[in-house]
C-alpha cells in the first residue's frame, strides 16, 4: 500500500454518516411491509491494493447499523468494502450480510456533478451477471433467495442520499425490497 492513494469518487464517503429518514419496504408472508429506520455508516480509507502486479484499487472499508425507528431494534448489519479502479473508471460495492449473502456490485463511474455538488455512483449485482455477482448459503437460495441488486449512492458538500433494490424470490413471489435514506457527514 502506498501513501498517496487516489480514492477518486470514494473521497467523498470517508468519514461518519448518520440519517434517520430511513424508508425500508420489507417482504412479509401476507405482502410487505414499510419500516422508517435510523443509521450510522462509518467509511475508513485503507489504502490501495495492487493485484496480480498490475490492477490498483484504492479501497474504503465501512460498516453499516440500522434501527428500527418505533422499537430501536437493530434490522440490519452490514460490513463491505468501495473500491474505485482509476484505469478503468469502474467503481465496485463488495458487501456481507449476516443472512449468508454477499454481493460483489460494480459500474462504470460518471464523473458529473450535479446542481449541489454532488456525485452518483452505480452499482449492480445478479446472480447470472458474469463479472458482477451474488453468493447465497443454499437455505436463502432456496427460501429467500436474492436475484438482483442496485445501490445508486449521491454524495458530497456533507450529504449523502441512497437507494438500493434487492430483487428477491420469497414465499412464492417475486418482490423488491427497498431501501432508502438521506445522511449527513458528522464531525
Amino acid at each position: 500500500m502506498s501513501d498517496k492513494v487516489d480514492f477518486g469518487p470514494l473521497a467523498e464517503l470517508i468519514g461518519v454518516w448518520k440519517g434517520d429518514k430511513g424508508s425500508d419496504l420489507a417482504p412479509e408472508p401476507e405482502g410487505s411491509e414499510v419500516s422508517p429506520y435510523s443509521e450510522t455508516i462509518t467509511y475508513t480509507a485503507v489504502g490501495d491494493v495492487k493485484n496480480a502486479e498490475s490492477e490498483v484499487l484504492a479501497v474504503v472499508r465501512y460498516h453499516l447499523e440500522v434501527m428500527h425507528k418505533l422499537t430501536n431494534e437493530k434490522i440490519h448489519d452490514e460490513t463491505g468494502y468501495w473500491m474505485w479502479d482509476a484505469s478503468t473508471g469502474t467503481v465496485i460495492n463488495s458487501l456481507i450480510i449476516p443472512r449468508a449473502v454477499c454481493v460483489l456490485a460494480g459500474g462504470k463511474f460518471n464523473s458529473t456533478v450535479d446542481e449541489n455538488g454532488q456525485i452518483t455512483l452505480d452499482v449492480k449485482a445478479a446472480v447470472d451477471h458474469a463479472d458482477w455477482n451474488i453468493i447465497q448459503s443454499p437455505f436463502m437460495k432456496d427460501k429467500a433467495r436474492t436475484n438482483g441488486f442496485t445501490r445508486t449512492v449521491t454524495v458530497g458538500n456533507g450529504k449523502m442520499k441512497y437507494f438500493q433494490n434487492t430483487q428477491l424470490s420469497i414465499y412464492g413471489k417475486e418482490f423488491d425490497h427497498t431501501d432508502q435514506n438521506q445522511l449527513t457527514r458528522q464531525p
